[in-house]
């Protein structure tokens, strides 16, 4: 198996490979391998954790990188996404990557024709959300006879919340902010349409001691979810979860301008807000080490056999304090994992280019989870 990016997630996936004996190699490439985690130091120097110094620009590099591995899980910056599936494909082996792009998500299923014809499936958007969620509310939608709504919500928290946000970084703070600026795709009545992120705040209660929350709006939840459905499922949203407070904060932060892209004159200095923000905020929201938590909650509800019925989903995760472990790295990148794993099994099916929701083995993947302490609790009403 080859993982490819060495950062967090990337390294928690080659971890999860790791646990499974019948693997009997996993690649790990990066430009730098240099400096991992501490929980996969026992690892270094082994037989079965192979480390590649890689430059994905390199095609040939990663060609060979890619020669006699059964499945490939990548774990790079979204942009990376196309150019590995195509090599993936030319290799024979499966792919899925953490996805986070919906636009390059739709550029990969041109490559599903290629895909069948090489014999090996390829799974974009394979992580938390995307990813587990979307699994998580085609379950519902595939155990209802006719589906009216479905509500994502889900949010990476800091067990002990502190400063005006609340909130800790738990992956880039780029992508954070992306999230906040970006126009979200729902279904309301049935029509696609774009919502303000950080709008149509709402309460989201968990049991003590994560409590209540508040969630909101951003981009890249549901993924092609909003494009399959449209037409068929009346109402769709996804909804990030904060500790309350946090989302009026930073909708006036980004209305003030201070997280723009475009430039400005500062002193005879062209600057850009956006770079301003992340080099203040970085520094002030980064807390290593500090326990982490992933909340996450499904609806569905429809009808069955002709009477209203709704399936929920819930997690709760934390921190893997043994292993150094965050619950938004279990999360995602064993989620990448275990997506990789059962495509090398041959339990993905049919061939070519499928978002999670169209070809993952819900209770199949739900089971993997749970044997990896990540239980989602499931309920119909």
């Amino acid at each position: 198996m080859l993982v490819l990016g060495a950062g967090l997630q990337g390294s928690a996936c080659a971890y999860d490979l790791l646990q499974n004996d019948a693997i009997t190699e996993v690649r790990l490439a990066d430009k730098s391998v240099d400096h991992l985690p501490k929980f996969l130091q026992p690892y270094v120097g082994g037989e079965r954790l192979k480390l590649i110094t890689l430059d994905v620009k390199d095609a040939a590099a990663v060609a060979q990188a890619m020669a006699g591995v059964k499945a490939v899980m990548c774990a790079l910056p979204y942009y990376f996404n196309k150019p590995m599936t195509e090599a993936a494909i030319a290799a024979g082996a499966h792919f899925c990557d953490l996805g986070g792009n919906t636009e390059i998500v739709q550029d990969q299923k041109t490559l599903d024709a290629a895909a069948k014809a090489k014999g090996v499936t390829v799974v974009p958007d394979c992580g938390l959300a995307p990813g587990m969620v979307n699994i998580l509310a085609q379950l519902g939608i595939d155990r209802l006879d006719e589906t009216q709504s479905v509500r994502i919500y889900v949010g990476g928290l800091p067990q002990d919340p502190q400063g005006p946000l609340k909130y800790q970084i738990v992956y880039s703070i780029e992508g954070v902010l992306d999230y906040y600026t970006t126009l979200s795709w729902i279904v309301r009545d049935k029509k696609r349409v774009q919502v303000t992120a950080l709008s149509e705040i709402e309460p989201v209660h968990f049991e003590s001691p994560v409590g209540e929350l508040e969630a909101f709006h951003t981009a890249g939840g549901l993924s092609t979810m909003a494009h399959r459905y449209e037409g068929k499922i009346p109402e769709m949203e996804y909804k990030t979860l904060r500790y309350p407070g946090h989302a009026k904060i930073m909708e006036a932060i980004r209305e003030l301008g201070l997280i723009d892209l475009a430039p400005v004159d500062v002193k005879g200095q062209q600057v850009s807000p956006r770079d301003v923000a992340i080099a203040q905020m970085h520094p002030r929201l980064f807390k290593k080490d500090s326990p982490d938590l992933v909340a996450l909650r499904v609806v569905v509800k429809g009808t069955t056999g002709g009477r209203p019925q709704t399936h929920t989903f819930e997690l709760v995760d934390r921190y893997d304090a043994k292993h150094g472990i965050s619950a938004m790295m279990r999360t995602t990148g064993y989620s990448l994992s275990i997506t990789g794993q059962l495509q090398a099994m041959g339990k993905v099916q049919p061939n070519g280019v499928h978002t999670p929701d169209e070809c993952m083995p819900g209770d199949a993947y739900v089971t993997e989870l749970g044997k990896r302490g990540i239980l989602i609790r499931q309920t119909v009403s």
